[in-house]
């Protein structure tokens, strides 16, 4: 469910975009959200506004560890203790002056005094004083040096976690760790799918085309379009009201593409959240067959239910239930193919999601696999033998993916990882037979799964 913003005195964009900022720190909401619900409450019809609140809340979110080492080598006080909301100001106003031109600097610096003075009065000297040391010395300002200290330098001039920056480059390697790290920092494109049980991608596609939207088939998703600049909202088109379209990442397209189910076929989804997939499901089986959505959160299946009313899916049933606990008699090895689509840390999400890297920790990495582990062993009770299951993740870190499936398959002999996959494009599987999404490869966000058979 959406985060409400309630209208007041009008907002300007900054102060709007220091308040989406707080809200994020204080209580772990998530950017977007919050964003739509601020944008449709404050600025329905104001296009030029809702794009420069956009650009400021979520560039703030991703160059946040560059702007945060700006600052601190001009303020000489105890960074880390500042009120979160004055760091926001500090960073919001930083970000306009390096990554936008619209705003000439002073304008920045005096409005950021004032919503210092009207949120931490007294405090708008040390705010103007910061700003224009920062502008004053941004030519002279000496960054870490990449060949001294790479996590250092990863983690200030890509604006990652230090100890995350150190992960990428034991995982990747140290020039594929800065481009991934680069990557993350760029703005996604718009994708949607074409929800075939209504239209076909090439009407929808040449609609899109002939009323001036620009708008292009996806490169790897069958059912893929990405958009490109527009004026209005994709939700707020007729071709979303109308359910001919779906908002999802091309990743996130092809998990269902790899489960491949069939017209018949009995499918769970076991993680199945608000349902994204769940409904691709559908249209790939063309309605027919029976797949059961299942999840411990009742508020995600109740918005399934109506994106599912909206796209006219009918073969979806719902079950909230921990998908961990052991399957009722009648669900015991009753499906064909299951999808496995584990809650993880969202890490191959960054582009869309960057306040993730800010709040995640090195403990929580570990909470997420052994939640990972416990699901994939519930998910084998359910699979018919012959059956297919797809285990996936929108993360990157090998402690949830590929850990996590050979640790499985030592423990259930009676599977296999199925690697001759031919439902997937090649270039979106590595070496080892899993399917693997990077942005900085394919332009998408980064998704991870396996096909793992439960033999006969």
């Amino acid at each position: 469910m959406k985060n409400k913003a309630t209208p007041s005195r009008p907002l300007s964009p900054r102060q709007m975009a220091v308040r989406i900022l707080n809200r994020v720190d204080e209580q772990g909401a998530y950017a977007e959200p919050l964003l739509d619900s601020y944008l449709s409450s404050y600025l329905p019809d104001d296009g030029r506004n809702r794009k420069l609140v956009t650009q400021i809340v979520l560039g703030t979110l991703r160059m946040r560890g560059y702007l945060d080492w700006m600052i601190e080598q001009f303020y000489h006080g105890d960074f880390p203790a500042m009120e979160g909301g004055l760091k926001n100001i500090l960073r919001t106003a930083l970000y306009q002056i390096f990554y936008l031109d619209r705003i000439p600097s002073y304008a920045v610096v005096n409005e950021a005094v004032r919503l210092t003075e009207a949120a931490f009065r007294g405090r708008g000297a040390l705010v103007n004083a910061v700003l224009r040391n920062i502008i004053r010395h941004r030519k002279t300002m000496r960054l870490p040096e990449q060949n001294r200290n790479l996590p250092l330098y990863i983690a200030v001039v890509h604006s990652h976690p230090r100890w995350l920056a150190e992960k990428w480059i034991t995982f990747f390697g140290e020039d594929e760790a800065i481009r991934l790290c680069s990557a993350f920092n760029e703005i996604p494109p718009v994708m949607v799918r074409v929800n075939t049980l209504k239209d076909s991608r090439e009407a929808v596609l040449s609609e899109m085309c002939r009323t001036g939207w620009e708008a292009a088939a996806s490169h790897y998703s069958p059912d893929g379009i990405r958009i490109g600049r527009s004026e209005h909202p994709i939700r707020d088109t007729s071709w979303f009201e109308e359910g001919r379209i779906q908002i999802q990442d091309e990743g996130s397209q092809l998990i269902s593409r790899l489960v491949a189910p069939q017209p018949g076929d009995a499918v769970l989804d076991l993680c199945a959240g608000t349902g994204g997939k769940t409904a691709h499901l559908a249209a790939l089986m063309g309605n027919r067959g029976k797949i059961l959505a299942m999840d411990n959160q009742e508020k995600k299946l109740e918005s399934l239910r109506m994106m599912n009313g909206r796209l006219g899916v009918t073969c979806v049933e719902t079950l909230s239930r921990d998908g961990r606990e052991p399957p009722p008699e009648h669900l015991r090895e009753a499906f064909d193919r299951i999808l496995v689509d584990a809650p993880c840390t969202g890490l191959g999400t960054l582009r869309r999601n960057p306040e993730i890297k800010w709040r995640l920790t090195p403990a929580e990495i570990v909470q997420s696999a052994a939640l990972q582990s416990d699901l994939l062993d519930s998910a084998a009770r359910y699979l018919k033998k012959g059956g297919h299951l797809v285990y996936s993740t929108c993360s990157l870190l090998p402690e949830e993916n590929e850990d996590n499936v050979r640790a499985f398959l030592t423990r259930h002999d009676t599977f296999r990882h199925d690697r001759s996959v031919s439902t997937i494009p090649g270039n979106c599987m590595d070496q080892n037979g899993f399917m693997k999404t990077l942005p900085h490869r394919h332009d998408m966000d980064g998704f991870f799964a396996a096909l793992l058979v439960k033999c006969a």
